[in-house]
């Protein structure tokens, strides 16, 4: 039986997700040496930004994958402490922001209306990053080049990354 499901989602072929899922305008980020990423909303707005921690720094990004701030200190993209953050930038300076990526930490893995996130290795060390709802599945992306670094939802459900070492791919909603 394991081996019959093993080879179902090894024979998945990566698609984009299915409506109303969309990349974001600006498409994959590439981000060298990323460390691991977080959610946070913008203290004035409420919108959600993407704070992306590198071993060059961070950056900041908006839901369209927009860069709204960016810093070269590279000891400061290292999530540190208990809680796994990264100080923020930009708008979210004074900000400490929950990280996960290669140090640790999660994403949301299922949305309140039920789409849901996994990561699978069925053929390891490539891991692959599996959208689905009621009963459907779509592998959204295969990390075969680069290792992964987390996947999720935002805390909203409105927004799935995939973030490997050395980029990060955001579809919105």
């Amino acid at each position: 039986m394991l081996d019959r499901a093993m080879s179902e989602l090894l024979a998945l072929p990566e698609v984009p997700p299915p409506p109303p899922w969309r990349p974001v305008e600006s498409g994959v980020l590439h981000i060298g040496g990323v460390l691991g990423i977080g959610f946070a909303p913008h203290p004035e707005s409420g919108a959600e930004l993407l704070l992306v921690a590198s071993t060059a720094g961070r950056g900041l990004f908006d839901a369209t994958g927009t860069r709204l701030a960016r810093d070269r200190d590279e000891d400061a993209g290292y999530p540190h402490g208990p809680d796994l953050a990264c100080d923020g930038i930009g708008p979210l300076a004074g900000t400490r922001v929950r990280m996960a990526g290669l140090y640790g930490g999660g994403l949301h893995t299922l949305t309140d209306d039920r789409w849901r996130v996994d990561v699978i290795a069925p053929a390891w060390p490539d891991e692959r990053v599996v959208l689905s709802r009621d009963g459907d599945r779509w592998v959204v992306f295969d990390a075969d080049v680069t290792e992964l670094r987390t996947a999720g939802f935002s805390p909203s459900g409105r927004t799935l990354v995939a973030a490997t070492s050395s980029d990060v791919t955001l579809w919105t909603r």
